[in-house]
């Protein structure tokens, strides 16, 4: 690589880490590249990307965003995926290492804390962000609709007993 292709390379590493709120970082040593083609694919229709990196340069983007990194995480045949969802990219990558042992997830990123591999496994089991918004709101609805219903109880109980009364 030259020169201004590496500066290339690590601007826009950058932005994809400061566009992101989450960065799964793996090794894909022993994958075919149509094996790597179905991986981007199904973590593109999941609104994550997925890419090869070179170890030095991530290290360097990685120290200008202000990431906490490990010596260790880039080492090897390093990929990353990434994501604004923080669980989609962990969801993806988790389905694929599934079915492809080639695929080591070696830890993570999300919301610039670093986390290990079990704690990317914790994060792909939850449901999705639009899942859980709509458990909170629903959650927050709940309260409000009680309350509703014991404001009109005594007001029902009132016009039973008044209509109980009428009819003796």
């Amino acid at each position: 690589m030259l020169r201004s292709e590496k500066k290339e390379f690590v601007a826009a590493l950058e932005e994809s880490i400061k566009g992101s709120s989450s960065m799964i970082v793996t090794h894909y040593h022993g994958l075919s590249v149509s094996q790597i083609t179905a991986l981007r694919k199904s973590l593109r229709e999941n609104g994550a990307s997925f890419k090869v990196v070179k170890n030095t340069l991530s290290k360097i983007a990685a120290k200008n965003t202000g990431l906490k990194i490990s010596e260790d995480m880039f080492s090897g045949p390093t990929a990353i995926a990434y994501s604004k969802d923080p669980i989609a990219a962990a969801k993806g990558v988790i389905e694929f290492a599934k079915t492809n042992n080639a695929l080591k997830i070696i830890c993570g990123v999300v919301d610039n804390s670093f986390i290990d591999a079990a704690a990317v496994k914790q994060i792909a089991s939850l449901p999705p962000l639009d899942s859980l918004r709509a458990t909170i709101l629903g959650l927050l609805q709940a309260p409000a609709t009680k309350i509703a219903g014991i404001m009109q109880a005594p007001a029902a109980q009132l016009a039973r007993v008044t209509s109980a009364y009428a009819t003796k």
